[in-house]
């Protein structure tokens, strides 16, 4: 279950998910976080699906530059997922380093990483989660923003 209003995004997994929604939680009620949190629900397998925030570590804001390094590393593919969802429902696209009180924007390095990472899921396809959505966009099925 897709849910905004959240301090900071969160995945939690459901212990019945037969009888109560695994929760994919976007911050406030931000469209791009939501299609952001969409993308790394599509790129989770069913081993991270079942660990909160897919057992994934995260630094809050005020990360150092290793520290924000790392962070960018594991955020090419989201990021290159989100950057499709959003052309395919109309909406701007905005990289993101995340990390607003260190006052680091996202490198160029990381820029050129998801770039490279569009153009792998345009030859390749996207991984079937996320072709699902972004099918539903161009069709009209997933929410747009308002």
């Amino acid at each position: 279950m897709l849910v905004g209003g959240g301090a900071e995004p969160l995945y939690v997994p459901s212990a019945a998910p037969t009888t109560t929604p695994h929760q994919v939680i976007y911050r406030e009620d931000y469209f791009a976080s939501a299609l952001h949190e969409v993308a790394h629900w599509c790129l989770a397998g069913a081993d991270r699906r079942r660990r909160e925030d897919y057992g994934y570590w995260y630094s809050p804001d005020g990360r150092n530059a290793e520290e924000q390094a790392a962070f960018e590393k594991a955020e090419s593919k989201p990021q290159a997922i989100e950057a499709i969802f959003s052309k395919a429902c109309g909406f701007s696209f905005q990289l993101s380093a995340d990390n607003l009180d260190a006052g680091f924007g996202p490198s160029d390095r990381f820029e050129q990483a998801v770039e490279r990472e569009k153009k792998w899921y345009a030859r390749h396809g996207l991984p079937p989660r996320a072709e699902r959505f972004r099918a539903g966009l161009l069709s009209g099925l997933a929410p747009r923003p308002m």
